[in-house]
């Protein structure tokens, strides 16, 4: 959709006060399109109640056209909807977004937050316990806005939070919102995951992987078993056990009969890992094993009918609290980004592998060429 330099303003007010309301800023390179494409990948019930003007074509059910100077109501949920596109200008009052917004969307949703005020020192990546410092969202608003982050991401622009009431001068002061604006960064969003209806075994997946990094190894090495520790049909089960000796040696019979032959059974593998030692950079995991909770554009799928098989690419970081601080250490920042350089190879070459279809950690789908 082509962007028109006569997009509405905000309005002032949209919210009961029941409601929440947040506002996606987004560059002008967005099409409107691809926030459709982030609803779907996160709501079941997307559909547009009314369609944006000069939206060429939309892959969700739709109502009826904006008219001439109306912005387009997308809607999430039952409860949830987002409309838009609006300039990054208010009717008469200014909305406090980043410079370089151009696109703007706003969200009503139920405003549902959490008694209790945000745990101090926990990790807040995204700074959500900056944003609602007296409870956090949660059930309906937390899925939204955690979405509204997610998407800003995605498509590099910022979340203002919570800004119902604050340009309504009927509404009190200790009842507007926090208005704290979140510019989430695109490169702290790592691990990736590649779907597919292909079972690499272990062996050739530990060769995809040393392709991109030559000391991945398999994960699922481990000692032979000795069997139970000598003298132990000898020794009580528990203090105070008065089994007769020979019972006790019967019974212990039987159970290393069962462990012989379950040691000697058919192995099942159902899932596997490849591990990669990065050094100071942490590891790089790749965890596969079969997966039902697909990203939603991926369920209708058929070669996903019924689940696929999963590669999940992982970073793990040197330093577990300090990769989830909001800003991070300098030195943790460039760990990341040469994992991150590892985590997009390796997903690119099990795509190659295997085929289907790539996700980032928000269930987005990714084009491998992206990476």
């Amino acid at each position: 959709m082509a962007q028109s330099a006569a997009l509405p303003a905000l309005p002032r007010s949209v919210t009961r006060g029941h409601e929440a309301r947040h506002l996606l800023a987004l560059p002008a390179d967005v099409a409107v399109d691809e926030v459709e494409v982030l609803a779907m990948s996160r709501f079941v019930g997307t559909r547009w109640d009314v369609v944006p003007a000069g939206l060429a074509a939309v892959d969700v059910p739709v109502g009826r056209t904006a008219g001439s100077g109306e912005p387009g109501v997308l809607r999430l949920s039952r409860h949830s909807t987002l409309t838009g596109p609006y300039a990054p200008a208010g009717q008469g009052f200014d909305p406090g977004l980043p410079a370089g917004t151009q696109l703007v969307f706003d969200v009503v949703t139920p405003r549902e937050r959490w008694d209790d005020a945000p745990v101090p020192g926990g990790g807040d990546r995204d700074g959500l316990a900056r944003a609602f410092p007296a409870g956090l969202p949660n059930r309906e608003e937390e899925r939204v806005v955690t979405w509204l982050v997610a998407a800003a991401r995605r498509l590099g622009g910022s979340v203002r939070v919570d800004v119902a009431g604050l340009w309504d001068p009927a509404v009190a002061a200790d009842r507007r919102g926090s208005g704290v604006v979140l510019t989430p960064d695109p490169a702290a969003a790592v691990d990736l995951a590649v779907f597919s209806d292909v079972w690499l075994d272990p062996l050739a997946c530990q060769q995809v992987a040393r392709a991109v990094h030559p000391a991945a190894t398999l994960a699922t090495e481990g000692a032979e078993y000795q069997g139970p520790p000598k003298g132990l049909a000898e020794r009580q089960l528990f203090p105070g056990e008065d089994l007769d000796p020979d019972e006790r040696r019967e019974l212990h019979a039987r159970a290393d009969d069962v462990d012989i032959a379950a040691l000697q059974a058919p192995q099942v593998l159902d899932g596997y890992g490849v591990v990669t030692d990065l050094g100071p950079d942490g590891y790089v995991t790749v965890e596969v094993m079969g997966e039902e909770a697909l990203p939603l554009l991926l369920r209708d799928l058929p070669w996903a009918q019924g689940g696929c098989v999963a590669y999940h690419v992982r970073w793990d970081p040197p330093d577990v609290a300090e990769a989830q601080r909001e800003v991070p250490d300098p030195a943790l920042v460039a760990a990341r980004r040469r994992a991150a350089e590892m985590v997009a190879g390796m997903s690119r070459a099990l795509w190659e592998a295997v085929g289907g279809e790539i996700a980032d950690e928000a269930d987005f789908l990714v084009d491998p060429e992206d990476l």
